[in-house]
């Protein structure tokens, strides 16, 4: 997929800046090899010292055919109700793991969207970025 950054607003770049520089700050300090719910709580608390508003495992209500449904699923970190952060930690990005996150940004309208992997010896090669522009989705660089 090629890469390139879309237009967002000034506001969300800011905020992308800042999470990924939050992933190298967590990342630095726990090492690879913990638990998806450790970094998820690591990620959360560097966030919340930067003064970044989010909220921890959001549910999502899904419709089918008009109908809301009871399906249980919930978006790992929302950030400032407009990024949707999806938590890994795997040997390697498998495509299911890059289809749920933009499942996730499709259901919920999210215009930005980060698969984030601590299982990496370098975080670098842990973050990926996408984009919603109107239906598609496309990858851009995070760093």
């Amino acid at each position: 997929m090629k890469k390139f950054y879309s237009p967002l607003p000034a506001e969300l770049e800011r905020l992308a800046a800042e999470i990924v520089d939050a992933c190298y700050t967590v990342h630095c300090e726990m090492g690879p090899g913990l638990l998806e719910s450790v970094y998820e709580a690591c990620l959360c608390r560097e966030l919340e010292i930067r003064s970044i508003p989010l909220k921890r495992q959001v549910p999502i209500t899904l419709t089918y055919k008009s109908v809301d449904l009871a399906a249980k699923l919930r978006l790992d970190i929302v950030v400032a109700d407009s990024i949707v952060l999806e938590l890994k930690c795997v040997r390697t990005f498998e495509p299911i793991h890059t289809a749920q996150l933009l499942s996730y940004l499709r259901l919920t309208s999210k215009p930005l969207g980060f698969l984030l992997n601590f299982h990496v010896v370098n975080i670098k090669h842990g973050i990926r970025r996408y984009v919603m522009s109107n239906t598609l989705a496309t990858e851009s660089d995070a760093i």
